[in-house]
């Protein structure tokens, strides 16, 4: 099968296709969030949760509640209307359509103590001046880092898997996602903020440990953690967390940037017109969030995928080391099909941030593959990626992971519907829209992630978190 790329155009003013009433309700006012909410973090966890109502609507597109909701999120409207398919998906990429302001995790917003009491970028529709400032600055922050960041990429993963090795000698098996998050957080500081954490022993020795109190305070209302039930519910989804319990940490982390980042922040005071305090709290965000804790859940799930299948492993070995030439680059790595395959492939099937949302702008007319929907203003569009990037009309046997799915011209078209960046893998990133930044560097990135694994290994055995056995490069 071969695919043309979705319009926009096309999927906003959908002609011939059956209009339809949105089905799902939201139930009665708190019976009905309460009882979504717990399908969701507790009896059914929300794949199940998306999927059973899909089946029941016989629906790609229904209403649904979904969580943080009551008792003590009074201001927090859980309502939204779900998003299963790539076409209603790609809805949330038009900008004349959707509004983005304060709704990266929903109708809740985490308090903007934990960024300075400001409103970062993220958090910023693109009809505010101030969201092509923030884009702007990250986007440059991007470009000028090009030049340090395969270097720095390869002395950092040169540590890491040095320890790794040296704690493998002594056991069966070893848990990689601590020397994982101190790798990523030392060499995100350097690609990102020019700051150096082995200049700030308190930093060096605990910084990844602070960035992760601070995301999880942020976000756990929305997130399931897979402890014992009802603990979770009653300790962890049902108020939102104060910033005062890592407002230390935060300190810390604003005050290292500031000295150790000062190239990075005057660029952005100098280029593009930020105070010191946005440029700071803005980059901090960008590094803790979106980039740390991305690669946080990414990597894994590649390692994961690779790990578990020795076939795929030595297809990856002969590309890696017959490709791209003596030395890795940006450039080398597009050279391998595969790798990169594997990359895209992971992405589609865990993609890092599982829920993507956006608010009507106006009354429009959504479709699906085989229907029309009439959208109110100010209706709360969700659209979760894990179920979408498994569109049987777009990709064949959607629950299997296979391995070179994105490899060659048929797999390149399929790009166009890769949406784990908030926009298709084809999109271009800019100040008026709202794709993510890195979207071309975390797939490079991960690229020669894998790329480097296969030059310095023969083979790895072992899982998304820890690791069994390696066998050094003959």
């Amino acid at each position: 099968m071969s695919f043309s790329p979705p319009s926009l155009v096309t999927a906003a003013t959908p002609t011939e296709l059956p209009i339809r009433q949105i089905p799902g309700s939201y139930g009665w006012p708190l019976l009905g969030p309460m009882s979504d909410r717990l399908d969701y973090f507790w009896f059914q966890q929300p794949e199940s949760f998306f999927r059973k109502r899909m089946e029941k609507h016989k629906s790609t597109v229904f209403r649904t509640n979904v969580p943080p909701s009551f008792p003590f999120f009074v201001n927090v409207n859980p309502n939204v209307i779900a998003l299963l398919d790539c076409k209603s998906f790609s809805h949330l990429f038009d900008m004349d359509l959707v509004d983005k302001k304060d709704v990266l995790v929903g109708d809740f917003v985490p308090s903007v103590a934990f960024t300075g009491n400001m409103r970062v970028g993220v958090y910023q529709d693109t009809s505010e001046p101030q969201h092509s400032k923030v884009k702007g600055y990250i986007m440059d922050i991007l470009k000028r880092s090009s030049g340090i960041w395969v270097s720095e990429l390869v002395s950092n993963l040169d540590i890491m898997w040095d320890n790794i090795e040296a704690t493998l000698s002594k056991s069966t098996s070893v848990s990689y996602l601590l020397p994982l998050q101190q790798f990523l957080f030392t060499f995100l500081c350097k690609v990102l903020a020019g700051a150096d954490p082995s200049r700030d022993p308190k930093i060096a020795e605990s910084g990844y440990a602070m960035l992760d109190r601070w995301l999880a305070l942020q976000i756990l209302p929305t997130v399931s953690i897979g402890i014992l039930q009802p603990l979770e519910e009653i300790f962890l989804h049902s108020f939102a967390y104060p910033f005062f319990l890592v407002s230390g940490d935060y300190n810390n982390l604003y005050n290292f940037v500031k000295q150790q980042g000062k190239e990075t922040i005057n660029r952005g005071e100098i280029g593009f017109g930020l105070t010191q305090e946005e440029a700071i709290h803005n980059l901090l965000f960008v590094l803790g969030f979106n980039s740390f804790g991305g690669f946080s859940i990414f990597l894994p799930a590649l390692i994961g995928a690779i790990a578990t299948d020795s076939t795929l492993q030595e297809k990856l070995r002969k590309e890696a080391r017959e490709r791209g030439g003596s030395t890795l680059t940006f450039d080398s790595v597009k050279d391998m099909d595969l790798v990169q395959s594997v990359v895209y492939e992971t992405l589609r099937m865990n993609p890092p941030v599982p829920l993507q949302y956006g608010r009507a702008r106006k009354d429009f007319r959504l479709s699906s593959h085989d229907s029309a929907f009439d959208v109110k203003k100010g209706e709360l569009l969700c659209g979760y990626q894990k179920l979408v990037m498994r569109d049987s009309v777009i990709f064949d046997e959607p629950e299997s992971f296979k391995p070179d799915r994105f490899a060659e011209d048929k797999g390149a078209q399929l790009l166009n519907y890769l949406y784990w960046s908030n926009g298709p893998q084809t999109g271009s990133p800019s100040t008026s829209n709202k794709q993510c930044a890195g979207k071309d560097v975390v797939t490079l990135t991960a690229a020669l992630f894998v790329a480097y694994l296969f030059r310095r290994y023969d083979s790895i055995k072992g899982d998304g978190s820890s690791i069994t056995a390696l066998q050094k490069a003959k």
